[in-house]
């Protein structure tokens, strides 16, 4: 197939993504399967389009944050105390997935695909909903560290694959009643462009981005990024969840039929 053909799946599919991600998350469930058809068998396939995926989609997390600013002026504190374990986690999950042999990462593709599916359909009964103080003063420091850890656990994970970070992090915050939606959104999708760009240091450095598909990719991905944040009010979310969840579903099945085909 012609480049070009290419960029016709990879473009769209990175612009739905960053749309996605700003609003309900769930993009790398359109991503990272397209990119494993635009690079089919070749060698480290898997790790490369992990890779390609993690540094096509930050850029649009970032661009979603602008779309959050307002809400994100009373969330400053919370940022500043959770870049910290969102970092530490970005580095040692991306780190993981480097130095691990590819058919560990190939093996628990299914898994992660299943998982971020999952999390999706428990998504309403893990968004915090009420709206309370959201100042670090308030809280108490046990809950703090709650928190903290919780975030490093998350970081891992979104270092690891990333698909469903942002439910995870809806979970925990919604623990310490942090606010409004706007403004838990706009702190999930600051901690979800740390976490990811830190993944892209690693990935970058360690060679492991196809960057020909990967540039249009953040181009697009940006695109869909800042619409989404712009639209999320707008938007039914309840619809484009259940398009996640089914697109998970089918990719689950997917991929646990592939690997059952080859054990067989």
């Amino acid at each position: 197939m012609e480049l070009w053909q290419t960029y016709l799946i990879l473009c769209p599919a990175a612009a739905i993504a960053g749309a996605i991600n700003s609003v309900a998350g769930g993009g790398t469930l359109v991503t990272f399967p397209a990119l494993m058809w635009a690079l089919g068998n070749a060698p480290g396939a898997a790790i490369i389009a992990n890779a390609t995926n993690t540094v096509a989609l930050c850029p649009g997390a970032f661009s979603g944050s602008w779309g959050y600013r307002r809400e994100l002026k009373q969330m400053w504190d919370w940022v500043r105390w959770l870049a910290i374990p969102s970092i530490l986690g970005g580095i040692a999950g991306s780190t993981i997935v480097v130095l691990a042999p590819e058919s560990s990462f190939k093996a628990m593709v299914p898994w992660l695909i299943a998982l971020a599916t999952l999390l999706f359909i428990l998504q309403p009964r893990l968004t915090p909903k009420a709206p309370a103080e959201s100042s670090l003063a308030s809280r108490s420091q046990r809950s703090q560290w709650l928190v903290f850890v919780l975030q490093l656990v998350i970081g891992i994970y979104g270092g690891y694959f990333g698909a469903g970070i942002g439910i995870l992090m809806l979970s925990s915050l919604s623990l310490l009643n942090l606010g409004n939606i706007h403004h838990v959104n706009g702190l999930k999708t600051v901690l979800a462009g740390l976490i990811n760009g830190v993944s892209v240091v690693v990935f970058v450095g360690t060679g492991k981005v196809n960057w020909v598909l990967a540039i249009p990719m953040i181009a697009s991905a940006m695109l869909g990024g800042w619409l989404g944040a712009s639209w999320a009010r707008k938007l039914d979310k309840k619809i484009i969840r259940r398009v996640v969840i089914s697109i998970g579903v089918v990719l689950t099945v997917w991929y646990f039929g592939k690997m059952w085909l080859i054990d067989r």
